[in-house]
């Protein structure tokens, strides 16, 4: 396992660095060989996630930060296939190398709880939703940047990495439709499959997973029915982003790292 961690974790600051080319004013980026360092991390990364459990899924605090960063990393070489944004991979590659050196060298011990397959099927789904519109969100802020950037009229080495104005809020709404839809399955799994919601603290999660659902749903409606973009899109994405963060990570981080109640 340490053994992978360092190579996924080398792998993923190799992919930043070629990425990183064009900003640091040293040509343009290798994005293909960046690729393939990040999915030979991504590969490493989720065999270091899923090996020192035996294949189990483990939702403690720090593991299940490893394990959407893994989701977030895979998502992010799947989305340049399709429409390079250098920009992405900078901030993406780097932050999952962080988290998995964490969970691997710094976090405490933890067991995977047992599940059933039809809970497995909607943490499953969930983590990919989640993955989205985390995408989604960090694509928002990017899209801030370019406007601000070119409303001031300042175009550095940052905004020529970055596709055009138009693409990037493409990509946006791409990625909030996918997200929605994810978010949407999930929020219907759960109903279905998810028993014991008070011993298992998730009436939060649940609380907070419905406001984000409805903040993505209007945006989405706004989108299509009023043409909503810039500074409006960015807000709402980012303000359902946050109620997902709270849902998915809020009550762990207090119940484990705060008050240290690990069971």
């Amino acid at each position: 396992m340490t053994f992978l961690t360092l190579f996924a974790i080398v792998l993923y600051l190799v992919a930043t660095g070629l990425l990183a080319r064009p900003l640091l004013g040293r040509g343009e980026a290798a994005s293909r060989l960046a690729m393939a360092a990040a999915s030979l991390a991504v590969i490493a990364h989720a065999s270091v996630v899923f090996g020192m459990h035996r294949g189990a899924l483990d939702l403690h605090f720090y593991a299940a930060l490893s394990l959407t960063a893994c989701v977030v990393a895979a998502l992010t070489v799947v989305v340049n296939l399709n429409r390079p944004v250098a920009a992405l991979g900078v901030i993406v590659f780097p932050l999952a190398a962080l988290l998995l050196a964490v969970d691997v060298f710094l976090a405490p011990p933890t067991l995977p709880r047992p599940m059933d397959w039809q809970i497995k099927l909607h943490v499953s789904i969930a983590l990919i939703a989640y993955g989205l519109l985390s995408l989604g969100a960090i694509v928002a802020l990017l899209l801030a940047f370019q406007e601000g950037a070119l409303r001031k009229r300042r175009l550095g080495t940052w905004l020529r990495a970055l596709p055009p104005l138009t693409l990037t809020e493409a990509l946006l709404f791409r990625l909030i439709g996918a997200g929605f839809l994810g978010l949407t399955l999930t929020l219907l799994s759960g109903s279905l499959f998810v028993e014991n919601i008070r011993d298992q603290h998730l009436a939060h999660t649940i609380v907070l997973s419905v406001i984000a659902w409805i903040i993505f749903a209007a945006l989405l409606w706004g989108r299509w029915r009023h043409g909503w973009r810039g500074r409006r899109a960015v807000n709402l994405t980012l303000a359902g982003m946050a109620m997902l963060a709270l849902a998915f990570f809020g009550s762990k981080f207090v119940l484990e790292v705060l008050l240290q109640r690990v069971s």
